[in-house]
């Protein structure tokens, strides 16, 4: 008899993501901010090929450089 734990009934195979629940597109940038994915490319992740998720994937380091992201709000910007 095969052993079959709660974790093997819930896990499912998941699309490589690089989502971090941080979804806020930048207006100027057009990218998100969690993510540095175009609007675009999100939409459409689900149905790209593997290949072509790792190729947006390996060029997400450099569009991070594309955006500036607000550190301490209000009351960090007064302190300066």
């Amino acid at each position: 008899m095969q052993h079959t734990s709660e974790d093997d009934i819930w896990s499912r195979q998941e699309i490589e993501s690089p989502c971090v629940r941080i979804c806020v597109v930048h207006p100027a940038a057009r990218i998100c901010t969690g993510c540095y994915r175009t609007p675009e490319e999100i939409a459409a992740w689900t149905r790209m090929t593997p290949e072509a998720r790792r190729e947006i994937m390996a060029a997400l380091p450099e569009r991070a450089g594309q955006i500036m992201r607000r550190r301490g709000g209000r009351a960090a910007r007064l302190k300066t």
